[in-house]
C-alpha cells in the first residue's frame, strides 16, 4: 500500500493554468513521502497512465545518482513523473528533464543555469537541481520510466556540512523568492512539450548540448569505482560523455560523476 495523498486541493491549484496533453493529467501531493520515485513506480506497476506526477513536500528516503541520498528540506521542489516511452526514447527521458528544468528556471527565476554531465543543474558552479531517471524493462519493451527532479528553491545549504560547499538554491542565486507553484507549473509544461516532440522524433540533444558546461573542459570522472582524467570532448547521439584520456584513448561514459579537474568533487 502506498501513502495517502492530501485532498486534491493542492493538485487542483497546480492544475489551474496547466494546459498539457500528457504530463500532469494526474497530480498527487504528499506532505511526507519516502520517495516520489518509488511512489511513481508503484503507480506504474498498478497500471497508471503516463503523465502522473507525484509531489512531496519532504522525502525521508530520497535518492540521487550513484546511490546517494538527496538532502530534503521543506520549501523546495521534489517530484517525479511517470512516462511510458518507446525503447528508442528511453535514453532521452533524463535529458528532457534537464532541458525542461533549465527552461523553467530561466522563465520563472530569471536565472541561466548550466548542466553538469550527466544532469545536474548548476548556478555559479554550484548544484541547484538533480535529475534522475529509472526504468523497468522486460525483454525489448519498456514497461515504464520514472523521472525524478529535485530543485533547491529555498534550501539553506549551510545547514548541511555535506553540501554547504557545493550546493545553492534559486532564492540564494536570484536574491529573491521564487514562486514554487509557478516553477512547477512551468516545468510540467516544458516537460510535456519536450516529451511530445520526442515522441514525434525531435531530439532534445542539441538544446541539452548547448546547456552543458562539461564539454571542452578537463575533468576527472568516476565511473564505477575507477577514476580517470582527460578532456570531455563531446557527447554522443544518446548523451553519453566522450572522454579523451591523457594517453590519447577515447572512452565513452554512460554514467558516473565528473568534476572539473582541480575543483572540489
Amino acid at each position: 500500500m502506498g501513502a495517502s495523498p492530501m485532498p486534491n486541493l493542492v493538485a487542483s491549484a497546480i492544475r489551474q493554468g496547466l494546459y498539457t496533453h500528457i504530463v500532469g493529467r494526474r497530480i498527487l501531493y504528499y506532505p511526507v513521502l519516502k520517495s516520489t520515485m518509488d511512489e511513481a513506480a508503484r503507480l506504474a506497476d498498478d497500471g497508471a497512465d503516463e503523465g502522473a506526477v507525484v509531489i512531496a513536500e519532504r522525502q525521508s528516503a530520497g535518492r540521487g545518482r550513484q546511490g546517494r541520498s538527496w538532502v530534503s528540506q521543506p520549501g523546495n521542489l521534489l517530484f517525479s513523473v511517470l512516462f511510458r516511452p518507446e525503447m528508442a526514447q528511453l535514453p532521452f527521458i533524463s535529458i528532457i528533464g534537464g532541458v525542461a528544468a533549465a527552461r523553467a528556471v530561466r522563465k520563472t527565476a530569471g536565472l541561466s543555469p548550466k548542466i553538469k554531465w550527466p544532469n545536474d543543474l548548476m548556478l555559479d558552479g554550484r548544484k541547484t537541481a538533480g535529475i534522475l531517471a529509472e526504468s523497468a524493462i522486460v525483454g525489448q519493451s519498456v514497461c515504464y520510466a520514472v523521472l525524478g527532479i529535485g530543485i533547491n528553491v529555498s534550501l539553506d545549504a549551510s545547514e548541511s556540512a555535506e553540501i554547504s560547499a557545493v550546493a545553492t538554491s534559486l532564492n540564494a542565486a536570484a536574491g529573491r523568492e521564487t514562486d514554487r507553484e509557478s516553477l512547477l507549473r512551468q516545468l510540467l509544461l516544458e516537460l510535456d512539450d519536450l516529451y511530445i516532440r520526442l515522441s514525434r522524433g525531435a531530439s532534445p540533444l542539441p538544446e541539452w548540448r548547448g546547456l552543458l558546461e562539461t564539454t571542452g573542459q578537463r575533468v576527472t570522472a568516476i565511473s564505477g569505482n575507477e577514476p580517470c582524467a582527460g578532456l570531455a570532448e563531446d557527447v554522443d547521439e544518446t548523451g553519453n560523455l566522450l572522454l579523451r584520456l591523457d594517453d590519447g584513448k577515447l572512452i565513452t561514459l554512460t554514467a558516473g560523476d565528473v568534476t572539473l579537474s582541480g575543483a572540489n568533487p
